[in-house]
């Protein structure tokens, strides 16, 4: 049961490390302030809290495919800093899959006007 504690306890504080490092990384701070950004307008908006709820967290995956992207960006870089063509391809993807969301929270944002 300790052993349980101590794994959550240290689990947490491998995911804070995680948050730190991902607040050094711009493009996740511009997102923050985009989502206050959003928060702020719909707090001014005639909207159901289940589409709040729905359009927080069609945002929440923009954040978790940049949070990804990060990590892979982070290991193609450990491996080196020459360039190889498997390593822009691991890049680029990641990077996709961040505006495969962005494009998604899009749709999700721009209807909920129409319901």
């Amino acid at each position: 049961m300790i052993d349980d504690l101590k794994a959550v306890k240290n689990a947490f504080f491998y995911s804070m490390s995680g948050l730190k490092y991902l607040l050094k990384e711009r493009a996740f701070r511009q997102e923050l302030i985009v989502l206050l950004i959003l928060i702020f307008i719909e707090l001014f908006r005639d909207t159901l809290l289940t589409m709040r709820l729905y359009l927080f967290s069609s945002y929440m995956l923009i954040l978790l495919a940049e949070a990804l992207n990060s990590a892979i960006e982070a290991t193609i870089d450990r491996i080196g800093p020459e360039k190889h063509e498997l390593s822009k391809k691991a890049k680029d993807i990641g990077s996709a899959a961040a505006f495969i969301m962005m494009v998604h929270f899009g749709i999700v944002w721009i209807s909920s006007f129409f319901l």
